[in-house]
């Protein structure tokens, strides 16, 4: 028996989807300034079916991603907003952790725009004081870069929660990093930063078995959320895309979901979940297929 962090799944395109509405740059927070209920309600039905942490809908809550929409005075408000219906879900529930989501700065699989190290930081650090006393841990997300995993823990070093950083990779070779990095280049951030997990996010599920295998050697629990898209396409490597660039797999169900994330198990992981297009049937099934192999889900 392993004790088991089973995350939620996507929380961003699940708001997009529940919504209906056309995607916008903004992606989930343009959700979450019309209809906030939709947070809670998302958050409400991982717990519901087997998830103990919730994953605060901040992916994209950036002064750099509301500053081109003229929403930056709104920064402060959508973060309390975010807090607000996760932990609203926890209570509902009777218990679980939030997750304070830190996504990548200016855009998500673009390592090029990453901004330098301390503007990083500081932006970081924004984020980590508004919600730490709310939150039980920071996940970093979707890192491309080695400079991006350098900025996004830098400004968490004043926190004294865990810190999980969670990289993406190449869809096609789990061995690099989108920036064409090889994933073996964390080994000197590890050691120079304090981090409590290292994870894969927003990936294919192929290339994240790959890469746990090069992660456990580095020391820390390890984990697993994978993407459901077919892959990551030219048009949303543009300025400013949006979602309807991307196209869901059709070969990707709970039942094979399950499959890849208890392969990630069998590796070592001890944290599993789902990103984009991993919805809740996915939870549940992978829920009930960890329980069933004698896991013990905390």
């Amino acid at each position: 028996m392993t004790k088991i962090t089973l995350l939620d799944g996507s929380i961003g395109q699940e708001l997009v989807h529940r919504a209906g509405t056309r995607p916008t740059p903004l992606w989930s927070t343009s959700v979450m300034l019309d209809r906030p209920e939709l947070v809670r309600a998302v958050h409400g039905d991982y717990f519901d079916v087997g998830a103990t942490i919730a994953t605060t809908n901040t992916y994209s809550v950036l002064r750099d991603r509301l500053r081109p929409e003229g929403l930056e005075d709104r920064f402060a408000d959508l973060i309390e907003t975010a807090l607000a219906e996760a932990e609203a879900a926890r209570d509902a529930h009777g218990g679980g952790r939030i997750a304070g989501s830190l996504g990548p700065l200016r855009a998500s699989y673009r390592p090029d725009l990453c901004p330098p190290e301390d503007e990083a930081a500081t932006a970081y650090a924004e984020l980590v004081r508004l919600m730490e006393g709310r939150v039980d841990l920071f996940l970093i997300e979707t890192v491309s870069s080695i400079l991006q995993a350098r900025g996004a823990l830098a400004g968490c070093a004043g926190t004294k929660l865990p810190v999980w950083l969670s990289v993406s990779v190449d869809d096609e070779n789990g061995t690099r990093l989108r920036s064409g990095e090889g994933l073996s280049s964390l080994a000197p951030v590890v050691d120079e930063f304090r981090l409590d997990a290292l994870l894969v996010n927003c990936s294919r599920p192929e290339a994240i078995t790959t890469a746990l295998t090069i992660l456990k050697p580095l020391g820390l629990p390890i984990g697993a959320y994978a993407n459901g898209f077919t892959r990551i396409s030219d048009g949303f490597l543009q300025d400013r895309p949006t979602v309807d660039a991307l196209s869901a797999r059709k070969d990707l169900g709970p039942s094979e979901y399950a499959d890849f994330a208890m392969g990630w198990v069998d590796a070592g992981a001890t944290i599993v979940g789902g990103c984009c297009e991993v919805g809740p049937a996915h939870i549940a099934e992978l829920a009930r297929r960890l329980t069933a192999a004698g896991h013990m889900i905390v």
